[in-house]
């Protein structure tokens, strides 16, 4: 396939980025979409060009690390899969691919498709964690009998991977389908209920003061997640914040 690709461009966090419009061919279908970008790069390099930053690491879709806007969706056009995930046979020969970095004021550009997102891991250190006994004396985790349905949900919440996709997707920038992941996470499980009020007001104060915008309700965080987390989840975390704000 020979594709055109407007890919931002930005050397720092402080320069002004702008689309630059590249052209590239013989991209097989076959390709992973981060493997036709090392082409790009390749090419890049080998003009003697600076190459293109983005963010990647397992690549098998786990870490969330390659965060990219293609086409005007976070992850791009295929559903449940992150960027590593999504391969060439999702485009057609000749087609442009506008690529962009998940734009958020709460996830400024670090360079070209890098962003920061170091706000998710200052919430989840907030409160998204359970407090161990370490006496000696505590017990074991799978000697506490859980209900299945409350499980099955704390696990559906915990496959979360903070990769982002719901700030990008969403017209406020708004974190809660990833707050509210992390909530869920540790609300529907004994483990998690010591802690339940100071976590949620704490994770949603931190939040906040990451300057993420509210939920409108609009749905586009869930249709862009790559882990199919449900808005149920949000749900869940204003009644959680609700409970512990009548606790006081």
């Amino acid at each position: 396939m020979n594709l055109t690709l407007k890919i931002w461009r930005q050397a720092n966090a402080d320069a002004k980025g702008e689309m630059v419009t590249y052209s590239i061919a013989d991209v097989s279908p076959d390709m992973s979409f981060l493997e036709m970008m090392d082409m790009h790069n390749e090419q890049l390099i080998g003009n003697g060009e600076d190459p293109v930053a983005f963010d990647h690491d397992c690549r098998e879709g786990i870490c969330g690390m390659c965060s990219m806007f293609i086409n005007g969706e976070a992850h791009g056009p295929d559903r449940l899969v992150t960027t590593c995930q999504l391969h060439m046979r999702k485009f057609k020969d000749g087609d442009t691919i506008t690529i962009e970095p998940f734009r958020a004021n709460a996830f400024p550009v670090i360079k070209d498709l890098a962003v920061d997102r170091s706000a998710f891991d200052r919430i989840q250190q907030a409160g998204g964690f359970v407090s161990v006994n370490t006496s000696g004396n505590t017990q074991d985790a799978n000697a506490i009998p859980i209900d299945k349905h409350d499980a099955d949900k704390a696990f559906d919440a915990a496959t979360c991977i903070g990769c982002g996709a719901c700030v990008a997707s969403c017209k406020n920038a708004s974190a809660m389908l990833f707050v509210s992941a992390k909530v869920s996470q540790y609300a529907l499980l004994p483990q998690g209920k010591v802690e339940a009020t100071d976590r949620v007001m704490s994770m949603v104060n931190q939040m906040d003061e990451e300057g993420f915008g509210n939920c409108t309700n609009t749905g586009a965080c869930e249709v862009e997640c790559p882990k199919g987390i449900s808005l149920e989840n949000i749900a869940r975390m204003n009644r959680e914040f609700m409970s512990a704000t009548l606790k006081g």
